[in-house]
């Protein structure tokens, strides 16, 4: 007997195709979508205070979302500025103390490693003078493929920055459309959901949005919580700018590596300047191996594992598994999207456990 669909199978398997071409399609443009997917994150993080903005009175007025919407995004850059004010003075400071230290280190290292180098058969000058004559060997040996390499990331680099500013500078602007408009976005994606299903689409989407609100204040908790222990472990350790560094490095820490890794290179920077021999550098290494320890094992886990509902070890599995399959953005989009695959496993274990391939003894 021929196989045959009827109009409503028919209906489902079009408009299931048209799908999985625009998802395809999604894929295709990925670097074309990453402003309006970034600027689209920041609209529903910062959506809230827009309506609580737009709902204020301006005398007898209410302020015009408009208006709303412009506050909200003058502050996120403001705090954007902020934040690199806190660094450039440090580096503007640190830089040229750093190069007047150099060759006081290089000496003391080379005095340090050389004999134990010349012990195994090594001889190589670990000072400013051996590092020169070393870095002038290779560059004679080899410097037409050095320069042609450097043309090339040149022009490549170049390019990418270039992809970058461009990627940038659309961000604000679709932010602005977006938070101008977010409630009808919402309202038009709900109107192409089936109506047979719009009643459970609303109550997922109520479910995620109540576990990503407790993920942003559970990542609030743990940024606040890791600026304070590095802005003190750093005074304690007698750092000249534990503040700043400590401060800063907690407030980076919701974008994985960035935060530690900046924070880590000005500790370093400011060790070497501050302190004679290794006992700096070994402070430094404590304190923020203590962090990430803290960080990965107790705060995340707790403060935000917690919150939306994931386990401990789900929360590690989760990040390492993002960080391997999509790499930086992985890891820094890991707990929510975890977050929302976890509601939808909830959902279909309760519609397995309910079926009748389940119940059926």
């Amino acid at each position: 007997m021929p196989f045959s669909l009827n109009s409503e199978q028919k209906q489902t398997a079009l408009w299931l195709a048209v799908g999985l071409v625009l998802a395809a399609l999604l894929v295709k443009l990925g670097p074309v979508l990453a402003p309006f997917i970034a600027a689209g994150i920041l609209a529903y993080a910062l959506n809230p205070t827009t309506d609580w903005l737009s709902t204020r009175q301006l005398g007898k007025i209410r302020m015009p979302r408009a208006l709303a919407t412009i506050i909200v995004i003058v502050l996120l850059l403001a705090a954007i500025l902020a934040l690199v004010l806190i660094v450039l003075p440090i580096m503007q400071k640190q830089i040229p103390l750093l190069q007047e230290q150099i060759p006081h280190f290089l000496t003391r290292l080379n005095a340090f490693l050389a004999p134990r180098l010349q012990e195994i058969g090594i001889r190589v000058r670990l000072d400013e003078v051996g590092i020169k004559r070393i870095v002038s060997q290779y560059f004679t040996s080899s410097g037409d493929e050095i320069w042609s390499a450097l043309f090339a990331s040149a022009k490549v680099g170049g390019i990418a920055m270039l992809g970058w500013l461009a990627t940038l500078s659309l961000i604000p602007v679709a932010l602005f459309y977006l938070l101008l408009d977010w409630h009808a976005v919402v309202n038009r994606v709900e109107t192409f959901i089936p109506r047979r299903w719009i009643g459970k689409a609303s109550g997922f989407g109520r479910e995620v949005d109540g576990l990503l609100a407790q993920y942003l204040r559970g990542q609030l908790a743990v940024m606040m919580i890791l600026a304070i222990y590095y802005s003190a472990a750093l005074a304690i350790a007698g750092f000249d700018v534990a503040v700043p560094v400590g401060v800063l490095t907690g407030i980076l820490v919701f974008i994985p590596y960035l935060g530690f890794g900046l924070g880590l290179v000005l500790a370093l920077i400011a060790a070497v300047l501050q302190f004679d021999g290794l006992h700096g550098l070994l402070l430094v290494a404590g304190i923020y191996g203590a962090g990430q320890v803290i960080e990965g094992f107790f705060l995340t886990p707790r403060l935000v594992g917690e919150r939306i509902g994931l386990h401990p070890l789900a929360v590690i599995f989760a990040l390492l598994a993002f960080g391997h399959l999509f790499g930086f953005v992985g890891v820094l989009l890991a707990l929510p999207a975890s977050a929302i695959v976890a509601v939808a496993f909830r959902h279909l274990r309760l519609h397995y456990i309910n079926s009748s391939f389940y119940r059926q003894s």
